[in-house]
């Protein structure tokens, strides 16, 4: 198992990605009437919903599966 996988299936990595994510949705929102606070507010999302719910949408990248159980497990 890679070891980027590893760690970002971790409690570490897990809140990591939630609070980098909730931080680009923040600097979004204090972007008034922009497309690019928009953009980042929708960037923002997947980080910290795949944080919340477990995923690693990198994971495939590197040959392991998107489930972080799955990692976990070394499956």
């Amino acid at each position: 198992m890679h070891p980027f996988c590893k760690f970002m299936a971790s409690k570490n990595g897990r809140i990591i990605r939630v609070v980098a994510g909730i931080i680009l949705i923040v600097v979004g929102i204090f972007i008034p009437d922009s497309t690019i606070g928009a953009i980042l507010i929708i960037i923002g999302l997947v980080p910290a919903l795949a944080g919340a719910f477990d995923y690693c949408v990198f994971a495939p990248l590197f040959g392991c599966p998107m489930k972080g159980s799955q990692i976990r497990a070394g499956k």
